[in-house]
């Protein structure tokens, strides 16, 4: 065993957790980075359309007009207060972003270029979309996270790569590191830190078909809530309205953003029926009901479960110039010239609003409610401190990610140089060791990879899009039962170094658990609200459900708590688009 020690361990290398990083690095601290792969390999790199700010580069824009759409976004369950922050300090950050250097395409006047995404208008939503996303042609996240690594060596941050944390290390007094295998030397490592940020993005990959990379099994989620703390909001997951069918890879929506139509199979741009006034650039949830709406209908092309997304009406120019990650794909994929002919979409898992409860300088909230838990800190999609509610407009969650890792980059920079180390947990420590002990010493009995398909068809059968009471409390015991085979898991006979069985045996007990928090948060919501769709309860209901699932683990059994959102501004209201 490897002990290290550094004022703040960061674990997980997107863009929230670089951000993070460069500044507490920046103010003179002894700051490192863990990450499962190597930090540009992040999923924060698969981001294409663009980044949220109100700079208004391209006609008249607001943070106030940004604050509205973010909360109705959210079908009024996310927190103004935590919003209205976000969209304020959205502007400064694009242009941090650009001063550090950034690549944004441009306009002809040299300012950042914007472009249209849906949910995004001017007006207070009584106007037309306003073009706000800060977009680098359909490369968006590539860029920021390739300059905020650079800023990061610059500034001597230490990189431990494909490490997969294990465990936190918490007792009474709070957070005093955390738990890691080295997946190349086949050992386990101590990090010892005065503070420590979870950046370990989202867990989309819990489902069969998503856009996120392989990596994203909730593991910060899945240790928070295995060491006692909440998660909140769970049951809100996105599913992207495009993905390339049948891979699911993300089909940004920078596409519909400069004028691509979505087509059923007679030809109609069927938006009209759904959103007529905003058409395909509704906010996600709506369209991604509309789509699976024409599926269910016999309306999918071919008689195939999706839709077409036709760009063929744009310039050759725009396209190559604007869209060129989106036309190779095409091409490379699905052997398909965008310009020539349309690509075949259909929703795909994509993104967790849910996470770890936080309040906005990051702090993890040990009751999910007001208490810090010490030394411990979220940012990014593991977190929620509630921009996105039942569901994220496009481009909020890489300026999310930017905004907040700054946030608890500068906070936790300001705190280490009055917090102490905390004595290290020896007997949780000697626990985690025997767990992983158990696991290489098992012999095999039932298969990682037929566990972990079996959870992800099963979940997007019976929590995805569309969800109601029977199939959830089926998922629920299908969970159960795929728990009790999770326990015949052994590794026995591999090797200790480069034992990659080990890292998806580990991610695999997270997404069992997180999948429990999701179906159970899911089954109580008797509602429809946002990306939680449930056919039995088709209306929203302000009354009973104006709240947030918070969501508890003790030995193995769940509770369920709530707490109210909070309203500053604007009052609930019917969304219509």
């Amino acid at each position: 065993m490897i002990t290290h020690k550094h004022d703040i361990i960061i674990v997980g290398a997107g863009i929230a957790g670089l951000a993070a990083a460069f500044e507490a690095a920046q103010a003179g601290h002894d700051v490192a980075v863990i990450s499962k792969v190597f930090p540009t390999r992040s999923h924060s790199i698969a981001a294409q359309g663009g980044t949220a700010a109100a700079l208004g580069n391209m006609e008249p824009d607001s943070w106030e007009w940004h604050f509205y759409d973010t909360v109705k976004g959210s079908d009024f369950l996310g927190d103004q207060d935590a919003q209205a922050l976000f969209c304020q300090e959205a502007i400064d950050t694009a242009y941090f972003l650009e001063h550090i250097g950034v690549p944004f395409s441009r306009t002809e006047d040299g300012r950042i270029l914007q472009r249209c995404f849906g949910g995004h208008y001017s007006k207070f939503g009584q106007g037309p979309p306003v073009r706000r996303a800060c977009l680098a042609a359909d490369r968006i996240g590539q860029v920021m996270l390739h300059t905020l690594f650079g800023q990061c060596l610059r500034y001597k941050v230490n990189f431990y790569n494909e490490f997969i944390v294990t465990h936190l290390l918490i007792h009474d007094e709070g957070c005093c590191g955390v738990m890691a295998w080295e997946l190349v030397g086949g050992e386990t490592h101590i990090f010892h830190a005065r503070l420590t940020l979870l950046a370990t993005g989202g867990y989309a990959r819990l489902f069969k078909v998503s856009t996120n990379s392989a990596i994203n099994t909730g593991d910060g989620m899945g240790m928070v809530l295995r060491a006692g703390l909440p998660l909140e909001d769970m049951e809100f997951v996105q599913f992207h309205p495009t993905g390339l069918y049948p891979w699911g890879f993300l089909i940004s929506e920078g596409v519909r953003g400069e004028g691509g139509y979505l087509i059923n199979a007679d030809g109609e741009r069927f938006m009209k029926r759904y959103a007529p006034a905003k058409m395909e650039l509704a906010p996600r949830d709506v369209v991604c009901r509309a789509i699976q709406s024409e599926i269910k209908a016999g309306r999918g092309i071919e008689g195939k479960p999706c839709v077409h997304l036709d760009i063929t009406h744009l310039s050759e120019k725009t396209i190559k110039e604007r869209l060129p990650q989106i036309r190779e794909m095409a091409i490379k994929f699905a052997g398909i010239d965008p310009k020539k002919r349309p690509i075949p979409v259909a929703p795909t898992a994509h993104y967790s609003m849910g996470g770890i409860p936080v309040n906005v300088d990051c702090e993890v909230l040990a009751d999910g409610k007001k208490t810090v838990m010490p030394g411990l800190f979220a940012a990014g999609e593991c977190a929620c401190v509630s921009i996105h509610g039942a569901n994220r407009l496009g481009t909020n969650s890489t300026m999310e990610c930017a905004v907040f890792g700054r946030r608890a980059g500068k906070h936790m920079a300001k705190l280490a140089k009055r917090t102490s180390f905390l004595p290290l947990p020896e007997r949780q420590i000697k626990a985690g060791c025997e767990e992983i002990k158990a696991l290489l010493n098992h012999p095999a009995r039932t298969s990682v990879a037929e566990i972990r398909e079996s959870l992800q068809e099963s979940m997007t059968r019976n929590c995805g899009i569309l969800r109601e009471k029977r199939q959830l409390e089926q998922q629920l015991d299908f969970l159960r039962t795929l728990k009790r085979a999770y326990q015949k898991i052994g590794l026995k006979g591999l090797p200790s170094s480069y034992n990659l069985a080990l890292q998806e045996a580990i991610e695999l007990k997270h997404m069992l658990n997180l999948g429990e928090a999701i179906v159970r948060g899911a089954l109580a919501r008797t509602e429809s609200r946002g990306a939680h769709c449930r056919t039995d309860f088709p209306k929203r209901d302000d009354k009973n459900w104006l709240k947030h699932t918070l969501i508890f683990m003790k030995e193995r059994e769940y509770r369920l708590d709530y707490k109210p959102v909070i309203i500053t501004k604007f009052q609930p209201e019917e969304r219509r688009f």
